[in-house]
């Protein structure tokens, strides 16, 4: 029978989701615990790799195996064996023609930003850090530029194994939570706030939410105007685009599957993150 899961994990302490022979990854340590409970092996496939210290909402993967158990049972089972950082949330038996790769028609991400003039301490290694103040209306208007279908070569990194940089995004929203009331204004006139940047899309290719980061920053901190974007992406040069950005704020919110799946569509015990 074939197994898909949805598995949530801070991935601070990891060197990225995919299998390495250091050990370190998720897929790693999912599969062994896997294992222990299955007293079998058990290899997984994932809708979606991430990057090192970058976070997971819910990751799907599905396996196959003989073993017949409840589909809480694979939770309350596999959990007992995972650390405290990666937990499985939901277990559900599919068809075997389910793949949670080549069947998702869609994946989400968010990017959680703390503008502050102080770095973060308590939420370190959970968002990333802006410490000058950004401009909205600037950052929506450069996100336009990239909706739709194009070759984001600019935005992809040297090791991308993707066979082409050509992707569509279909929505990028942009969400500030406003500090309290009387919120004093610190350096550089820097209100601490949280920013939330939510990306959707067909695929994503190696680094292109972090390129884009980069690119967004730069944009809202007026060191570029938003019609920069544009220009970065007609390049097709990486030379052309900002840093990458820190992977601290990165989570991957899941991929979309069709109904007919059946499967659940967010995770939300997660709506609190800012």
């Amino acid at each position: 029978m074939r197994v898909a899961l949805g598995v949530s994990y801070n991935g601070q302490a990891y060197n990225g989701w995919q299998s390495q022979p250091s050990g370190n990854t998720v897929q790693d340590r999912l599969e062994a615990a896997l294992g222990r409970f299955a007293t079998q092996e058990v290899h997984t496939i994932c809708a979606g790799r991430t990057d090192a210290g970058v976070h997971g909402l819910m990751q799907v993967v599905h396996f196959d195996t003989e073993l017949q158990r409840a589909p809480f049972s694979w939770v309350r089972g596999t959990n007992t064996f995972l650390p405290a950082d990666i937990a499985v949330q939901w277990a559900q038996p599919v068809p075997d023609a389910f793949h949670s790769r080549a069947c998702a028609v869609a994946r989400r991400y968010a990017y959680v930003l703390l503008q502050s003039p102080v770095r973060p301490s308590v939420d370190a290694g959970r968002v990333g850090w802006v410490f000058h103040a950004l401009d909205e209306q600037a950052m929506h208007r450069a996100v336009q530029h990239l909706l739709g279908e194009h070759d984001f070569t600019s935005f992809r990194a040297s090791a991308c194994q993707a066979k082409s940089p050509v992707k569509t995004l279909h929505r990028i929203d942009i969400t500030r939570r406003a500090p309290p009331a009387g919120e004093s204004t610190g350096t550089h006139g820097c209100v601490p706030c949280y920013w939330r940047f939510e990306f959707e899309g067909n695929a994503f290719l190696h680094h292109m939410i972090r390129n884009i980061m980069g690119c967004i920053v730069a944009i809202g901190q007026g060191l570029y105007p938003p019609e920069w974007m544009r220009t970065v992406l007609e390049a097709r040069s990486r030379d052309a685009a900002a840093p990458t950005f820190s992977p601290d704020g990165l989570y991957f919110q899941g991929p979309v599957y069709g109904a007919e799946w059946g499967l659940p569509t967010r995770t939300a015990a997660y709506d609190w993150l800012p």
